[in-house]
């Protein structure tokens, strides 16, 4: 990091994200321009919505902490619920494929979204058999 980085959650103002009609806000704590290897994001899901879509990558690992909420987080392996306090850790590679997705009826998931950014970055997207390639000159979705 190039400073020290404090900031309250209450205070950060979120970007709405919205992907053929499903949403969630994302609250940036640590911007990829103010560090080199990691970065820090809230996120916050409305009922029915997911994040980001499920994917997997190939070179940064990424670790979510459930602030508040219930959620589903899909994986490979299947569906596992998750609540406040879970902390989930996945790895690069196919094995750590994943969406959260909140299914309840009338409560926000909210949850710390924290990883590394190495580059360049290949995330697979299996539902659509795409990638997604991010690189210093690159940023892109493709057919597999």
């Amino acid at each position: 990091m190039k400073n020290l980085i404090l900031k309250n959650i209450s205070e950060i103002e979120g970007q709405l994200i919205d992907r053929d009609g499903n949403q969630f806000t994302v609250k940036t704590i640590i911007p990829d321009e103010e560090t080199a290897k990691c970065r820090a994001n809230v996120v916050e899901l409305e009922p029915g919505n997911y994040a980001y879509g499920y994917h997997y990558h190939e070179a940064n690992e990424e670790v979510f902490y459930i602030i508040s909420g219930t959620g589903v987080v899909r994986t490979k392996d299947g569906n596992r619920e998750v609540k406040a306090g879970d902390v989930i850790g996945f790895p690069t590679g196919e094995n750590g494929a994943h969406v959260v997705s909140n299914e309840s009826e009338n409560e926000k998931l909210v949850y710390l979204d924290f990883g590394t950014t190495t580059l360049p970055e290949i995330a697979h997207l299996p539902d659509f058999n795409k990638i997604m390639v991010i690189s210093q000159e690159v940023n892109g979705v493709y057919d597999k």
